[in-house]
């Protein structure tokens, strides 16, 4: 009987095994991998619509969705953008697919375009 406990743990410990790896596997926080990029393409796009662009500050206003890889829920805030020929792209008043990072402590969006 002694020799026959450890026996029924181990048993019970690798019956377990898969369950607990693929639980491990389900709660990974995936969220850092959401603003990398896969074949040049953004994996994370956030959508919004464009209610003030500032040409000569390089700013737009949006009213956006929750921003995954910044862990950003939906509200209505100024942008700056990384480079200002995106605000080109754009018209206030359009809804809008865009990117958006930290960048010396500031959110700067990264890309934008037209929502199709």
């Amino acid at each position: 009987m002694k020799n026959l406990k450890p026996l029924l743990v181990a048993l019970a410990f690798a019956a377990s095994a898969p369950f607990a790896i693929g639980a491990h596997a389900q709660a990974m926080d995936h969220s850092k991998m959401d603003g990398m990029k896969m074949d040049g393409m953004a994996a994370s796009l956030s959508e919004g619509e464009v209610r003030k662009i500032d040409k000569e500050a390089k700013k737009i206003t949006l009213k956006h969705g929750d921003i995954k890889n910044l862990d950003m829920p939906g509200m209505t805030m100024v942008f700056q953008v990384k480079d200002a020929a995106l605000l080109d792209k754009v018209k206030v008043g359009e809804k809008v697919r865009f990117t958006a990072d930290k960048a010396d402590g500031v959110i700067v969006v990264t890309s934008i375009e037209a929502a199709k």
